[in-house]
């Protein structure tokens, strides 16, 4: 008897068995992914088709696989969604993958979800396929008077992700939102890359990446134009690192606004490096109430190897903000909210303005450890540029153009 199962065990039925159960495992397990095409769940490439049940149902599916990682996948093509909303956890990786173009309605305020496309409580996420979102924003941006009104209505943002980890987004381009592009609202371990943002530099209110609430991002290698801030960093963001950003037209980078509302959080641990503003309102701008209600703080960043060409105040701390007429004067509020140990190396270029460095910090919360080193900024129109700098704590290092900076 034990002869026998000894030649059962080796015969070559039973190895070729054991081979394709142990591969079947490796694949599951190990990179091969199994593809979730959303045709095969009724979607069609046609304007007049609401494709939103059938990419639903494809997610549902992909995202309840056991057997190993799954794909969403989009082919070429033009696909029209109405809102719709990605949610988890998921069973395991899952891909969601854009080859052709999704279009959105022509109007769609932000009454439900704040944006068109979302994905919600996700792990290990991966959107890719260099695709597009086509927000078809300029049927909306008559609609939008969120630049005078403060109780607009807003409009709903191309893609958002909430409560997502350990996730990316590669190669995609969104195109027109209503407002916002993207909108990351508590992610935490995810990266950006690939990524290009268009809209009309007077489209209103259409920030390229919007980032609340969230830890540890990496985003490199972005081409944003819009008409808004290319990258507007809120309350609560830590650990940010910003690289090799194509930045303009729009309003550049911005940290806040902050100190408008109870209960914010800090800011700390931003860099953006090794970047380019072209033609942008600001450049890089710090931006807190000057009527705030929160005592908060922005703490420890660094702004190195950047380069303006033609940017509308390039190094900017405002803490006068105060938009909309809200307050009697700006000058009569001093914010509470404390900027500390902001270093800015390495910054060369053209200013459309003469302001090209102004810090307006607050009387009551003096901005502390502000380094500048080897900044050389240059007004391109009659006279030189101009420096202000109030309120300020810090040190000067290297060559600083323009340079009447007092601290």
């Amino acid at each position: 008897m034990a002869s026998r199962f000894l030649i059962l065990c080796f015969s070559p039925l039973f190895f070729f068995f054991f081979l394709a159960v142990a591969g079947a495992q490796t694949n599951a397990f190990h990179g091969e992914e199994k593809v979730f095409d959303v045709r095969n769940y009724g979607a069609r490439g046609h304007l007049e088709r609401n494709n939103t049940l059938a990419f639903t149902e494809a997610w549902s599916k992909a995202c309840q696989w056991t057997g190993g990682r799954s794909k969403v996948y989009i082919p070429a093509g033009e696909f029209y969604l109405d809102q719709i909303a990605f949610y988890g956890p998921c069973k395991s990786h899952i891909t969601f993958t854009i080859k052709g173009t999704l279009f959105a309605p022509r109007t769609l305020y932000a009454d439900k979800k704040a944006e068109w496309i979302s994905f919600r409580y996700v792990d290990n996420l991966t959107v890719n396929g260099g695709g597009t979102l086509d927000g078809r924003g300029s049927y909306s941006w008559p609609l939008n008077d969120c630049n005078k009104n403060v109780n607009c209505r807003a409009m709903a943002m191309n893609i958002g992700f909430a409560f997502v980890r350990s996730s990316r987004v590669n190669g995609l381009k969104s195109l027109n939102s209503k407002m916002g592009h993207f909108n990351l609202f508590a992610v935490e371990d995810f990266d950006i890359t690939g990524v290009v943002i268009t809209a009309p530099e007077d489209s209103p209110n259409t920030d390229g990446i919007k980032i609340g609430r969230s830890k540890n991002m990496h985003i490199s290698n972005v081409t944003i134009g819009t008409g808004d801030d290319c990258i507007a960093i809120l309350d609560g963001t830590t650990n940010l690192d910003i690289s090799n950003a194509r930045c303009g037209p729009g309003h550049g980078i911005s940290v806040g606004s902050i100190g408008r509302y109870k209960d914010e959080k800090n800011i700390e641990g931003i860099t953006v490096r090794n970047s380019v503003f072209k033609g942008t309102m600001n450049g890089i701008r710090i931006k807190t109430w000057a009527k705030s209600v929160s005592q908060t703080s922005v703490s420890k960043f660094l702004f190195e190897n950047i380069q303006m060409i033609d940017a509308g105040n390039p190094i900017v701390i405002d803490q006068r903000y105060c938009p909309h007429n809200q307050c009697d004067s700006s000058g009569d509020y001093h914010s509470h909210v404390q900027i500390k140990d902001v270093k800015y190396n390495n910054i060369w270029g053209t200013s459309k303005t003469r302001a090209a460095l102004m810090m307006q910090c607050s009387k009551t919360f003096p901005c502390q450890g502000v380094e500048l080193s080897d900044i050389d900024l240059v007004y391109k129109g009659n006279g030189p540029a101009t420096a202000t700098c109030e309120n300020v704590g810090g040190s000067v290092h290297g060559k600083i153009v323009p340079g009447d900076c007092r601290m």
